[in-house]
């Protein structure tokens, strides 16, 4: 009997918090479900396109995004990671980066069939190591960490390779609706918005599976 494979396509950027738990809650999900039909790709999203290429201090950026509430929205978030075990440390977050060189070298672990666990690193340099993933040093330094040659991400983070497509892709997203993030793309037709739980995720599996 042929296996059934599903297109799985997630729209995510690294620096969004609820991106990294619906990663986790995701993977709970396969984890449980290791026969799963999914094959999974990452697209980009940025959170903060007109964001300055350098970044901008942490706590300048949640002022001006979130005014009086940024405190109590983060203690909010922090609480969710505990109440569902992710680990995080928020507190070590300083700066709030440009994520396009983030994007790009996504994409390009894509390439090198390393995606996922590209992807993994830079959720746990962001919301974990504290580290400022819009730097290019740190870049390399996890593109190698996950087997990727650091010298040539450091070339190709030097040059503008992709920018472009990682923009247009983005647009592209926006103008068929996208609007937040994370957003899961099930086959192409349905999308299922947010953070969902892995029972949720086992549940489309197994009507997935059972042909539904």
């Amino acid at each position: 009997m042929e296996e059934k494979v599903v297109k799985l396509d997630i729209l995510s950027d690294p620096i969004c918090p609820w991106c990294y738990i619906g990663k986790v809650q995701l993977e709970r999900a396969l984890a449980d479900r290791p026969d799963h039909p999914f094959v999974i790709e990452w697209h980009p999203f940025q959170l903060n396109p007109d964001m300055p290429r350098e970044g901008m201090d942490r706590q300048d950026y949640l002022r001006a995004k979130f005014g009086d509430k940024a405190t109590s929205t983060y203690n909010r978030i922090g609480e969710h990671f505990e109440d569902i075990g992710v680990e995080a440390n928020l507190n070590a977050i300083s700066r709030t980066p440009n994520t396009l060189d983030a994007h790009r070298l996504i994409h390009w672990a894509g390439i090198e069939g390393c995606q996922n666990a590209m992807v993994d690193a830079l959720f746990r340099a962001n919301f974990v190591d504290g580290r400022d993933i819009g730097d290019r040093e740190v870049l390399a330094d996890l593109a190698d960490g996950i087997g990727m040659d650091a010298a040539t991400v450091r070339r190709l983070l030097a040059s503008d390779a992709d920018e472009e497509m990682i923009r247009d892709r983005d647009a592209h997203s926006r103008k068929m609706g996208v609007n937040a993030v994370p957003t899961f793309v099930v086959a192409s037709r349905h999308a299922v918005p947010g953070a969902q739980p892995p029972e949720l995720w086992v549940k489309v599996i197994d009507e997935i599976t059972a042909g539904e």
